[in-house]
């Protein structure tokens, strides 16, 4: 994700211009830098940058987030912002007393299907929210040794819990109930680790929202949504390489896209414009630090209620 989102500043952002990579190993190499650092520390002293995009893994989030606002960097960074509504509120802290922008990656409210039903919303076509519906299945391939028992709610579904409140504009999470085993990789169970969930969560409107996520798909990467309101209902995703359906003997085939950035490439360079306009013209970043926190919190309780087997209320 790193390496995609380097590229996008240096080539496919024109108003955006690449002034360092950082990485402890020395990775980015292929990436057109003018400067390659090996510490975090390096950016924040460098006068150069204005901004930076954060792509290390989710436990390194809250505090790259805080040294960068420190040093009066604007911060993109990439979800979860953080892994504890402790470190959330300290990330957004640092931000607002330092005053610059803080924009979080959930790409998928700037792919044109997700906005488009946002926009029914907003406009009153599809009525009062009900039910909402997202979903994510990922191609897989995860090594166990680096996947932390709470991934799945963390890094996957939290995509899905925040395209929830997105599709329930204004609504607050109130309570939630989650269920998760290893059926991907039964071995898994032994160490904690679930690879397939599914999460009810209760809004404070009465709109129920349903999520489920699996790390292992035969097909491609299956990423879809549906909300359901008093005046009318939009659904959105679609994993199609193309629109052409392929008829033969053997029945009707199509290719499906097998990466989140071959789906939702138009999307991650999307959400970096938007946040590259939102330093330039001192705006409000289009998806802010409480919405990180806010996603958080309902996979927090997730995690918790399927430990635990019991609905758990979401933390404020």
């Amino acid at each position: 994700m790193g390496l995609f989102h380097g590229e996008t500043v240096s080539r496919r952002l024109p108003d955006a211009r690449l002034v360092a990579v950082a990485d402890p190993v020395g990775g980015g190499q292929e990436l057109d830098a003018d400067r390659r650092y090996t510490d975090m520390a390096q950016v924040c002293d460098d006068p150069r940058v204005d901004a930076v995009v954060i792509a290390a893994p989710a436990r390194l989030h809250a505090d790259l987030v805080v040294a960068a606002a420190r040093a009066g960097k604007h911060v993109f960074c990439e979800k979860p912002m953080a892994l504890s509504l402790a470190d959330a509120d300290r990330a957004i802290a640092a931000a607002r007393d330092a005053g610059v922008v803080l924009q979080v990656g959930f790409q998928r409210r700037f792919a044109p299907d997700w906005a488009a039903a946002r926009a029914l919303l907003d406009g009153g076509q599809i009525g009062t929210p009900r039910l909402l519906r997202s979903l994510t299945r990922d191609p897989g391939g995860f090594d166990p040794a680096r996947v932390p028992p709470d991934t799945i709610f963390f890094e996957t579904l939290i995509h899905d819990l925040d395209v929830l409140r997105f599709l329930n504009p204004g609504a607050t999470a109130v309570e939630v109930y989650a269920t998760a085993d290893a059926l991907v990789e039964p071995a898994w169970r032994e160490r904690g680790l679930r690879d397939t969930a599914a999460v009810m969560v209760r809004f404070d409107n009465g709109a129920m929202g349903f999520a489920e996520a699996c790390f292992a798909t035969s097909y491609g990467h299956d990423v879809r949504a549906e909300v359901f309101g008093s005046a009318g209902a939009a659904t959105v995703g679609d994993a199609r390489r193309t629109a052409m359906t392929f008829s033969s003997p053997a029945g009707r085939t199509i290719a499906t896209m097998h990466s989140d950035q071959e789906l939702f490439g138009p999307a991650y360079v999307a959400e970096l414009a938007a946040f590259t306009d939102a330093v330039r013209t001192g705006t409000a970043a289009p998806v802010t630090g409480d919405d990180a926190r806010a996603a958080l919190a309902i996979a927090l309780a997730a995690a918790e209620s399927a430990a635990t087997g019991k609905p758990v209320q979401v933390s404020a």
